[in-house]
Order: C-alpha cells, then sequence, then structure tokens
C-alpha cells in the first residue's frame, strides 16, 4: 500500500506543473493590454510601459514562469497590482471564511445526503422514494444563487431567525462563527446534497440486488445493520468518488456564495481581482484552488484502498 500510496503522490507532481502552467498563461490569454487595462484610461504611455515592467510582461514567457515558479517554490505567489500587498498575506487573511463554508458545507450535505440516498433506495417505488428524488431533481437544477436569495428572504428577513449576510472568526464564538455560516452553507449545498443523494441511490440498488443482502436477510439480520454495516460499506466507493469531484462544485460555488452573503473568502477576493484584472492574485487565488482539488483527488484515492483493497491503479 506505501508504495502505492507514494506512486499516486509522485503522479500529482506533473499534474500541478501543467496547472500552475495553464494558470500562470492566464494572463497571456487576456486578449487586450492588462497593463493598459491596469493603468486606466488617463495612464500615459510611460505610466503603462512602467505597469508593464512591473508586470514583467516585458519579459519572454519562459524567464518569467521560470521566475513564477521558483517564487512559489518559496512560498512568495508575488504582489497585488493594486494594493501592492503580497498575494500570499492576502490568501491567509481571506482563507478561514471558505475553509469555513466549504468544510461546514462538506459535513451537511454527507450527512443528509447520504441517509437520503440509503432511505430511497430502501423504499425503492414509494412516496419516499419519490419525494426524496424529486427533490435531488430540484436541488440539482436551482442556481447557488437563487436558493440563497430564497433563503435570505425567509429565514432572515420574513423569519428574522438568522443573519442576512456577514461572517463573524470562529475566535469571537462558536454559534455566532456558526450563525453567520447556516444560510450561506444551506445554499452551497443544496446542489451537492442532491448530487450525493442520486448516487447513494444508484450504488444503494445495485448492492441490495446482490445475494448476500437476500442471505442477510434471510438469516433476520436488523434492517439498520443491512443498510449500513453491509450494503452501505460496498456501495461506498463511487458514494466516496462524487464527493470528491464535488468538491469542485465547492470551489465553484464559493465564489457565487460569498458574494451574495458577503462573505469576505477567497471566492469573494477572486471575484474582485477578475473585475479588477489584478492578475497576481488571480493566480494565486485560481493556483491555491487547483491544488486543494488535486489533494482531494489524491486522498480520495488511497480512501479507495481501504474500502476495497483490491483496487491497485
Amino acid at each position: 500500500m506505501l508504495t502505492y500510496i507514494l506512486r499516486r503522490i509522485l503522479a500529482t507532481i506533473p499534474v500541478m506543473v501543467v496547472v500552475a502552467l495553464i494558470v500562470f498563461s492566464l494572463i497571456y490569454l487576456d486578449p487586450s493590454d492588462p497593463a493598459a487595462a491596469n493603468a486606466g484610461d488617463q495612464a500615459t504611455a510611460e505610466d503603462i510601459a512602467r505597469i508593464r515592467e512591473a508586470m514583467g510582461l516585458n519579459k519572454s514567457f519562459g524567464v518569467r514562469f521560470g521566475e513564477w515558479t521558483w517564487g512559489i517554490l518559496h512560498g512568495d505567489l508575488g504582489r497585488s497590482i493594486l494594493t501592492k500587498l503580497p498575494v500570499s498575506g492576502m490568501i491567509a487573511q481571506r482563507i478561514e471564511p471558505t475553509l469555513s463554508l466549504m468544510v461546514l458545507t462538506l459535513v451537511l450535505a454527507i450527512v443528509v445526503a447520504v441517509p437520503m440516498g440509503v432511505i430511497a433506495a430502501w423504499t425503492r417505488g414509494t412516496w419516499i422514494d419519490t419525494a426524496i428524488m424529486s427533490l435531488a431533481v430540484v436541488g440539482f437544477s436551482a442556481p447557488v444563487f437563487v436558493v440563497g436569495y430564497v433563503l435570505i428572504y425567509f429565514f432572515a428577513l420574513q423569519w428574522d431567525l438568522l443573519p442576512v449576510q456577514g461572517y463573524t472568526p470562529i475566535a469571537r464564538g462558536f454559534w455566532p462563527w456558526l450563525e453567520n455560516l447556516i444560510l450561506p452553507s444551506l445554499a452551497l449545498g443544496f446542489i451537492y446534497i442532491a448530487l450525493i443523494a442520486r448516487i447513494t441511490r444508484a450504488s444503494m440498488l445495485e448492492v441490495l440486488s446482490q445475494d448476500y443482502i437476500r442471505t442477510a436477510h434471510a438469516k433476520g439480520v436488523a434492517r439498520s445493520d443491512i443498510l449500513f454495516l453491509h450494503a452501505l460499506k460496498n456501495a461506498a466507493v463511487p458514494i466516496v468518488t462524487v464527493i470528491g469531484i464535488g468538491i469542485a462544485l465547492l470551489i465553484g460555488g464559493a465564489v457565487v456564495t460569498e458574494s451574495v452573503f458577503a462573505i469576505p473568502g477567497l471566492g469573494r477576493l477572486t471575484l474582485d481581482s477578475i473585475l479588477r484584472r489584478d492578475y497576481p492574485v488571480i493566480q494565486g487565488v485560481v493556483l491555491l484552488f487547483s491544488f486543494v482539488y488535486v489533494l482531494v483527488n489524491l486522498v480520495i484515492d488511497v480512501i479507495y484502498t481501504f474500502l476495497d483493497p483490491r483496487i491497485r491503479y
């Protein structure tokens, strides 16, 4: 197993190199002149030339990419064009809200969606199954911002149960922290719950039709033991896979969710940087998100070996 894990870790290195190359190329893919865009309408030719030199656009692609990669290896993601602050520092200031939102959404989705899928599979063809799958279809179809505004209207404006917007650091107390994240987590997790519930149901239906499940029934094994100890364990590989894939949904949805709920996280930072064409910040955040996604997939691959020892790529 150690050899397999080491091989998977080494396989992530070329992936991250390709990701870094694509992320760095963002500034060169802009059809307009990034220096002129950042200089503004009133800038002179000297101002544009100075900004171009500061952005390194007067150097060749290979030289600039080598310098940027060398800086990343030393923890330097560059400096913001607008604020002149280190990108790594800006990310560090914004990472707690995004991390809190994603972790809480992930936990909420797993706790809610997996039992929903199991129950839907067990009650296949009944009104319970139909209701759960109908809810999953709605959840998978509804945009994050629509769900967010609906939740704000009812829970914050009409019933005054939760805050409308904002974020409270966990250092100021657990409940104030959680109170501000409930609605964003529900909005972001709606589509994620629907996805996991549907895959859980499909995987469970396949396992429940196996002979050993009927044997467990014949032996009088408790229903809960059949579902969660026998069936769910053997249906876990597709479920874990979709949970890992769904991290991309969380990352993409965080941008919209943080904008709707005014959360000062990395998603909001990314959107603001795109609007201002602050390329070093965009590159740093996208590279971080890409690394997290690659790391999550690596963890998923390792989890496979524990769920099914036969898996060896």
